[in-house]
C-alpha cells in the first residue's frame, strides 16, 4: 500500500480548488493508498518561520523541534501530492511557510562536502494540482514560479521521483464544462500516479 501526504494549501472549503482536493484524496483511497491528508489551514500550520527558527536552523536535530510532526509525515510519505491555487504566481503563504518550515537541513537536503544533496529520497512519486487565475502565457511570460518549484526544487528534493504537474489556467473565466474537464483529468492522473 502506497503511503501518500497530500498538502492542501487553500482556505475556503468550497472553493474549487478544494473540489480537485476532494478528487485527488477520493481517487488515491479508491486505489487502495493509505493518504495523510493534511489541510493546512484546517490544521492552522503556523507558516511564519520565526527569529529562533531561522537562527537555528542549520542545528541539526534541534532545527526539527517546533515542526517535528510535519517532518515525521513527510519521512513517512512514499508519495506527496501538493494542491493549491496560484496567487500572483507563486504558492499561498501557508504552503511556502511549510516549505520554508518543514523542509529543512537534513529532511529535505543534505549538505556533503559542501554540495546539496537530496534528502526526501522516501518520496517515490511528486504531483501538483492547481489552479491559475491567469493564463498559460501569462504564467510563461512570468517565469512560472510554482511549476518551477515543483518540478525542479521539490523534485531534487524528493530524489528525482516521476512527477506530475496538472495545471488549470485562466480559472476566471472558467465554465463548468472546463471545470468538470478538468476534474476528470485530475482523477485519471492520480489514478496513473
Amino acid at each position: 500500500m502506497t503511503r501518500a501526504l497530500v498538502l492542501f494549501a487553500h482556505p475556503v472549503p468550497d472553493s474549487f480548488n478544494a473540489a480537485v482536493h476532494r478528487t485527488v484524496v477520493e481517487t488515491l483511497r479508491t486505489r487502495g493508498w493509505q493518504v495523510d491528508d493534511c489541510d493546512l489551514n484546517a490544521e492552522g500550520f503556523y507558516p511564519v518561520l520565526t527569529e529562533a527558527e531561522r537562527r537555528g536552523y542549520h542545528d541539526s536535530p534541534a532545527n526539527l523541534d517546533p515542526v517535528r510532526p510535519y517532518v515525521e509525515r513527510l519521512q513517512r510519505a512514499e508519495a506527496l501530492v501538493m494542491v493549491f491555487p496560484v496567487w500572483n504566481f507563486g504558492y499561498p503563504a501557508i504552503l511556502k511557510g511549510f516549505i520554508d518550515r518543514v523542509f529543512l537541513p537534513d529532511v529535505s537536503f543534505h549538505l556533503v562536502n559542501g554540495k546539496v544533496r537530496p534528502g526526501l529520497t522516501n518520496i517515490k512519486k511528486l504531483a501538483a494540482c492547481t489552479t491559475y487565475g491567469g493564463t498559460r502565457l501569462r504564467a510563461l511570460l512570468t517565469g512560472d514560479p510554482p511549476r518551477k518549484c515543483v518540478t525542479r526544487h521539490i523534485w531534487y528534493a524528493c530524489g528525482r521521483p516521476p512527477q506530475k504537474y496538472v495545471a488549470l489556467y485562466d480559472m476566471n473565466r472558467n465554465q463548468a464544462p472546463q471545470l468538470s474537464a478538468h476534474l476528470a483529468r485530475v482523477k485519471r492522473e492520480m489514478e496513473a500516479l
